[in-house]
């Protein structure tokens, strides 16, 4: 319990940076703005499957398709991000914050995991008119 005052470190210090580089799979074009996730320890657009790590938000257009893994790389920011909502059951809704959403693809989260379908893309914290805001930073 605090009885004084905390200098309690904020993400994005030097031992912690905000935006990381991270390599582009291999056939891959990648969006600028667009939810990124690791896959086999490189970055793909999100997508549904259980075996990526939500890692943040791409910060260029990348395209690699006619490139090797790891033939290039690119800016990822990590973070509180905005992204879309999935529809149905897997609507987040301001009931839902404080859980974990779940990639749907590159630019969607949803609710649930898609009966196991899904990685997680991290903590929703906000829902307003625009989307969703989750905290996605490669935290599982």
């Amino acid at each position: 319990m605090l009885t004084a005052a905390r200098n309690t470190k904020k993400w994005g210090t030097d031992a912690f940076p905000e935006t990381i580089s991270l390599l582009v799979a291999a056939n891959t074009k990648i969006f600028k703005g667009s939810l990124v996730v690791l896959n086999a320890g490189y970055l793909v657009p999100g997508t549904t499957s259980t075996t990526v790590i939500a890692m943040g938000r791409a910060e260029a257009t990348v395209d690699n398709t006619n490139g090797a893994a790891g033939a290039l790389s690119i800016d990822v920011r990590r973070g509180l991000f905005n992204w879309a909502s999935a529809t149905g059951a897997d609507l987040i809704t301001q009931a839902s914050v404080g859980q974990t959403a779940y990639v749907v693809d590159d630019q969607t989260v949803g609710l649930t995991s898609g009966g196991g379908t899904r990685s997680k893309a991290g903590l929703i914290l906000y829902v307003d008119q625009y989307g969703v805001w989750v905290e996605t930073n490669g935290h599982q």
